[in-house]
């Protein structure tokens, strides 16, 4: 498939409010490096050039998003999001799908500091692997396993041998992720991320070596942290 011919929606879920930052805001509206941290994360996803648009679920309550301006070379459209992840991610599936987009590009709102090289070489991966790929880290820490009688007690090391951590963007064929939701229900809370919807309608998404400066902004001091890779990243 030549380039050319590939046309890519990104899908950006931002309806959740970010409870865990105990902010009075939800932390896609954080200032960092700038700009807010959904801005950031918009502007990473456009760096393709095979991303043609971005569909970014918010509440229907959202008042904040009104004050952006976003001023990439591709359009960005707003759809309503839902109560879960997976409703705001079919939310926006459902808009692409419906614009005629063969393939969606997921992106956490909250993820600011993709690279311009992750990025391509997730959407290679998932436009050629029939079940699509997702940026991913090999484990490299040790796992424990918490006693269920004890939550803060060991009851064993998990073995980390092809274990890895799941990361965005993830990139698959937009009728197979649509699908899948829909077969598994928006509500299911077996569906973690979207390849999880993926491999339980028993597809298996390619594997991509994401950067570990790809984080996702969920705990207090996170921005900052992301903050200085953006910084870095700038040089």
């Amino acid at each position: 498939m030549m380039q050319n011919q590939i046309r890519i929606a990104a899908v950006i879920p931002a309806a959740g409010i970010g409870s865990r930052m105990g902010l009075t805001e939800p932390k896609q509206y954080l200032h960092i490096a700038g700009k807010t941290v959904l801005e950031h994360s918009v502007a990473a996803v456009a760096a393709d050039p095979r991303v043609e648009a971005i569909y970014i679920a918010v509440a229907a309550n959202d008042t904040w998003i009104k004050t952006l301006n976003f001023t990439e070379r591709c359009p960005v459209r707003l759809v309503v999001g839902g109560a879960s992840r997976a409703s705001s991610v079919y939310a926006g599936v459902s808009a692409a799908k419906t614009d005629g987009f063969a393939w969606v590009l997921v992106h956490d709102a909250a993820r600011p500091c993709l690279q311009s090289d992750e990025l391509k070489a997730v959407i290679d991966a998932g436009v050629t692997h029939e079940d699509g790929a997702i940026l991913a880290l090999p484990i490299a820490d040790t796992i424990k396993q918490a006693q269920a009688s004890g939550p803060q007690d060991i009851a064993q090391s998990i073995p980390r041998d092809r274990l890895w951590r799941a990361l965005t963007p993830q990139v698959f064929n937009t009728v197979q992720l649509s699908n899948a939701l829909t077969k598994l229900g928006v509500d299911n809370a077996a569906i973690t991320d979207e390849a999880s919807a993926i491999e339980l309608t028993g597809g298996h998404p390619k594997l991509v070596v994401g950067r570990q400066t790809n984080i996702k902004i969920t705990q207090p001091g996170d921005e900052q942290l992301a903050a200085s890779f953006i910084a870095l990243m700038k040089q």
